[in-house]
């Protein structure tokens, strides 16, 4: 050993790595089996651990997460049509609190030989979904009634923001915000990318959903769409927030409540 230059108490040492690795693995495995679409980063907020620790130790013991996306079909009856003189009013606004810019959009989900839609609204700055809609049409009054959804349990913003589908188009949709005084804002027409966002969220949704066929009747799809909207709302960490939307809006009411108060006082 000394013509190795090894000492002779390492050939006896035990490392303490492996068992702490052990445990740390079976962290990471209950926290996967609750989220299956949890990265390391998620994953490492949820256990308070650093993430290059977590990211090494699922290399290790080889604990990958599933991520199979199917790239979202042209719809042939937007192929065509002339762009919309509405402009992108949220390119380079930056949005400090809720209610300020709804994003919207819609996907597919194949069930049972068919297509399936789901509509959301989301808060632009608290990344909660405040309101959506399942339909087996791609229509204006399908995105029209998760617009509704959303007003309904909300207070209202002062932009709303999509892409240019006929759906967000169509003259009942427009009017609908345009009778709540909502200013509309839309991306270039064929630039999904100015409209990332909801890009990135059905992205994910999709994947933690499960295939829509493990389910026997429409009921329990949308059934399960729920769930898994109020799970992204209340549980889900957000890379972006650190925490759920639900828990991250809290937040701010709090802080805007002790800055009120505050200011109150200092009178």
């Amino acid at each position: 050993a000394h013509e190795l230059g090894i000492s002779r108490q390492s050939l006896y040492y035990i490392p303490k790595l492996p068992a702490k690795d052990m445990i740390l693995k079976t962290s990471i495995e209950n926290v996967m089996k609750e989220n299956p679409a949890y990265g390391h980063k998620r994953i490492a907020l949820e256990l308070d651990v650093n993430k290059k620790r977590v990211l090494r130790v699922m290399k290790l013991f080889s604990l990958t997460v599933q991520r199979k996306r199917k790239k979202k079909p042209e719809k042939l009856e937007d192929i065509g049509v002339e762009p919309m003189n509405i402009p992108n009013r949220i390119d380079g606004l930056i949005v400090v609190d809720p209610n300020v810019v709804w994003i919207a959009d819609f996907t597919y989900l194949s069930f049972q030989n068919r297509f399936v839609y789901l509509a959301t609204v989301e808060d632009l700055f608290t990344r909660q979904i405040r309101g959506w809609t399942v339909s087996v049409r791609h229509t204006a009054d399908f995105v029209t009634e998760a617009l509704l959804d959303a007003l309904s349990r909300h207070p209202k913003p002062e932009i709303f923001h999509s892409d240019q589908g006929s759906e967000y188009c169509s003259n009942l949709f427009l009017e609908t915000l345009a009778r709540e005084n909502i200013l509309p804002s839309m991306s270039a027409k064929a630039s999904p990318w100015q409209n990332g966002y909801k890009e990135s969220f059905y992205s994910q949704f999709k994947l933690e959903l499960g295939h829509p066929d493990c389910y026997e009747t429409m009921g329990e799809l949308i059934e399960a769409i729920a769930i898994q909207i109020h799970y992204y709302n209340t549980r889900r960490i957000h890379t972006a927030l650190k925490c759920a939307p639900n828990v991250f809006e809290k937040r701010v009411e709090l802080n805007q409540l002790t800055m009120a108060n505050q200011k109150v006082l200092s009178v």
